[in-house]
């Protein structure tokens, strides 16, 4: 049950439904939104969720779905049933373009990889459009809507003779035409016209009796009149002979379509009702993707538990302007039923209760709402509102009034499957009896296990929420200090309306703030004063956490940079021992072959005295020329106290290291060693001189290989076989295969798989084509049957 009938106004639905109905393409899909209503059904709820969320990734995914000729031909259809009558070839064309797109849009949904648009599939499955009815519509009219002159061969003789007859006509006319320009019998540039259905000359009423013929009409003002010339009579009856029988022809060709279309017409209806189905989902999804809308995790019992959500046309409303909307968590379960929101005026509380009653609204009329991923929603089989304005949401206003006369409905019917939204509850009357009737209304509802969103500023109610189970206070918090609204809902405490804080620090004279304090009571004061500085308290706490947040991250960031220098020192030290080893091992293995040389020379020569010295020189060359100290490197030049700015070489003090300054901010600087940043004092660095340059080339150099060694590794591991270009334009799907075929090529890949759908053939062509034109390719085939067929490419690398 929905309470009161103007409900949908009072949310902002109509508006919603008035946005839907602009995005469809079709009165098919309008009629649609026209029925779209509150369901309290989980399971059918839950399937019209998927079908929008479906059409939203298809639209997400920029795929060549179908989005023309979205026709309503039900009064075409109602008229084919009646014997006799026939179709006019405009119907039959709409008839035809709409059931390709029907047939178009089954065949790429259902095309799709298996596990994707199931809800969608599903809609379409038992819709059936023959292949004949369409090859039977395209016989006979054409993609622009025109007839086609082959439609049969006794109309094609028609047109062909009235063509002919035409030429004939008009060659005779324009000589007669010639002969009256040159005696001034017409203007000089008069054509010729049809009167009556017959071709005809214009000539000056003066001159009508030198023309012989018939006058079919003269101009308004009488000066010219239109004569058919006496010879062109015959070709003109002809003429109109021929055109009466293409026109006999024409309608015995439609009166014979009509009865082919009329064996067609229950699975026609069928057809059209899907199209209009998916022209609604459509538009739904569109507008989900204009407000940011996601689907809930639906459960089947009253729930709600909602993140950063946000009120569709308030967010609308503010992107306009460039202005932010503040979302609000709300979460309503069994242990906490009822959110009772206290607050000041304008602060933001009906706004929350109208997106509440909104949004749980749009969900069981199956559309996304604008929360985030992971929110939850329930089902509620009925929804009650009590809201006293009128007015439009974008507004920001809040409302001052509520009807009391509706709690009598709210306590007499609603339960624990119930969702009831009360604005300003208790106000309208009397402020001591208005309170204690919307205590006793409120303990009513409770004790029902109602579920509901109640705004008010009657300190009763909040003290009563406090102590009682299955009710919860609520505040919209307020800047008191700059006496603004922050519109972020706050669960968990009460708000104040900070009436008496406000009339101070806006100027009202102190006699009358401190007579209103008088009249107030000192308890009223203090608990508005302890829920003012609680409030003051929750803001300098935010403040703090979010510096500690702050500095939390830049320790993060630091200690990664820190943590990649050391894994970089470490590996460049490695590096440097396997290649230290690595020399070793080859000055060893070179030194141990001239020994054995230099001996195997001195037992040929048998020891004689001159030869063994020779070859004792010659070892001791190779030696001194092998293992010579390593000549020390120069020095760089170092400046000690030398002034460090951006760009400039630097050192650690006591180390051989060499960076560059990135940037200096105060008692730090960001130094760039070895292609890696991190943050040093100033005060520990150096000023230098020297070679840098190319050090850092070598080092910059000797790390690009490992790291592009590492890449290759890596991309081998992460390279996929399979590339879908399924809805890609031809040009930009033929740059991604000629990408993913280079990279597949480079990796030494064996195989590859491109898939790019049947539809037309064009991207099919395309990639094979490219695919032939390779070398490397050794073979191009279609995919098995079962995991495609022709919709995909396999091509065997060489």
């Amino acid at each position: 049950m929905i309470y009161p009938d103007n409900f949908e106004i009072k949310i902002g639905f109509a508006q919603v439904r008035e946005m839907l109905s602009e995005l469809c393409l079709s009165p098919l899909g309008r009629q649609f939104v026209n029925r779209m209503q509150f369901i309290n059904r989980h399971d059918l709820v839950d399937r019209l969720l998927q079908q929008t969320e479906e059409f939203k990734q298809l639209l997400e995914s920029d795929a060549e779905i179908p989005l023309q000729h979205y026709f309503d031909v039900n009064a075409y259809l109602d008229r084919a049933t009646l014997e006799g009558a026939y179709l006019d070839v405009v119907h039959f064309f709409e008839i035809k373009m709409s059931l390709r797109t029907i047939r178009d849009s089954q065949r790429f949904i259902s095309g799709s990889e298996e596990g994707k648009y199931e809800a969608l599939k599903a809609l379409g499955a038992n819709v059936m459009v023959e292949r004949s009815l369409i090859a039977a519509l395209d016989k006979v009219v054409d993609d622009a809507g025109a007839v086609r002159d082959d439609a049969t061969p006794e109309l094609q003789r028609l047109k062909r003779d009235l063509i002919s007859q035409q030429a004939i006509l008009r060659k005779q006319i324009q000589s007669i035409i010639r002969h009256a320009k040159n005696e001034g019998w017409t203007p000089s540039d008069v054509e010729p016209t049809i009167r009556g259905g017959r071709l005809v000359i214009p000539v000056i009423a003066e001159h009508k009796r030198r023309i012989k013929g018939l006058i079919h009409d003269e101009s308004a003002t009488g000066q010219t009149v239109y004569i058919e010339p006496e010879s062109i009579f015959e070709l003109n009856n002809d003429i109109k002979d021929l055109e009466n029988a293409y026109h006999r022809e024409l309608i015995r060709i439609l009166i014979g379509l009509t009865n082919t279309l009329r064996h067609h017409i229950p699975e026609l209806r069928k057809a059209y009702q899907y199209l209009g189905l998916l022209d609604f989902i459509r538009a739904k999804a569109a507008f989900a993707r204009r407000v940011e809308a996601t689907r809930p995790i639906l459960h089947k019992y009253p729930h709600i538990n909602w993140k950063q959500a946000t009120h569709p046309l308030l967010f609308l409303a503010h992107r306009q302007v460039g202005k932010p909307t503040v979302p609000m968590d709300l979460e309503l379960n069994r242990d906490q039923r009822v959110l009772l929101i206290s607050g000041p005026n304008a602060g933001g509380k009906s706004v929350s209760l109208k997106t509440v009653g909104l949004l749980q609204y749009m969900v069981q009329c199956g559309m996304l709402i604008p929360v985030e991923d992971g929110s939850e929603a329930g089902i509620f089989h009925d929804i009650f509102i009590d809201i006293g304005d009128e007015q439009s949401i974008e507004n920001d206003l809040s409302t001052y009034s509520s009807h009391l006369t509706n709690m009598k409905k709210f306590v007499t019917v609603a339960d624990h499957k119930s969702l009831v939204l009360i604005d300003e509850f208790g106000t309208g009357t009397e402020p001591v009896l208005g309170g204690a009737i919307a205590e006793a209304v409120l303990q009513t509802l409770n004790n029902s296990k109602v579920y509901g969103v109640i705004t008010t500023h009657y300190t009763n109610l909040k003290n009563f929420a406090e102590k009682t189970p299955g009710i919860i206070n609520g505040a919209m918090r307020y800047d008191h200090k700059n006496l603004q609204p922050l519109y972020q809902l706050e669960i968990g405490k009460p708000g104040s309306s900070f009436a008496i804080e406000i009339a101070r620090k806006i100027g009202l004279p102190k006699a009358i703030v401190d007579k209103a304090s008088s009249l107030v009571g000192k308890d009223k004061i203090r608990y508005d004063r302890l829920l003012e500085e609680l409030e003051t308290e929750k803001q300098e706490l935010e403040k703090k956490v979010m510096e500690a947040t702050k500095l939390e991250q830049k320790l993060k960031r630091n200690v990664k940079e820190y943590n990649d220098l050391k894994n970089y020192l470490e590996e460049s030290k490695q590096d440097i021992m396997r290649e230290a080893k690595g020399k070793a091992k080859l000055l060893l293995k070179d030194a141990n072959q001239k020994i054995e040389a230099t001996i195997q020379q001195i037992k040929q020569s048998q020891a004689e005295k001159e030869q063994t010295k020779e070859a004792r020189r010659e070892l001791e060359t190779f030696a001194n020329e092998q293992v010579r100290k390593e000549e020390p490197r120069p020095a760089h030049k170092r400046f000690a106290n030398a002034t460090i700015k951006e760009g400039d070489n630097v050192a650690l003090i006591g180390q051989e290291s060499v960076g560059q300054v990135v940037s200096i901010k105060g008692k730090t600087a960001e130094v760039l060693f070895g292609g890696l940043k991190t943050i040093v004092k100033v005060d520990n660095l150096e000023k230098i001189e020297g070679q840098v340059a190319k050090q850092k080339k070598a080092a910059s150099k000797a790390e690009e290989g490992y790291t592009r060694g590492m890449n290759i590794t890596q991309r081998m591991a992460d390279f996929g076989s399979t590339l879908d270009i399924r809805g890609e334009y031809a040009e930009n799907a033929l740059n991604k295969v000629m990408n993913f075929t280079d990279e597949a090529i480079m990796l030494g890949i064996p195989e590859i798989k491109i898939v790019h759908g049947r539809g037309n053939g064009v991207l099919r062509q395309v990639v094979r084509d490219y695919l032939y034109s390779l070398p490397e390719v050794a073979s191009v085939a279609n995919e098995a049957e079962e995991r495609g067929g022709n919709g995909a490419t396999l091509a065997v690398l060489k």
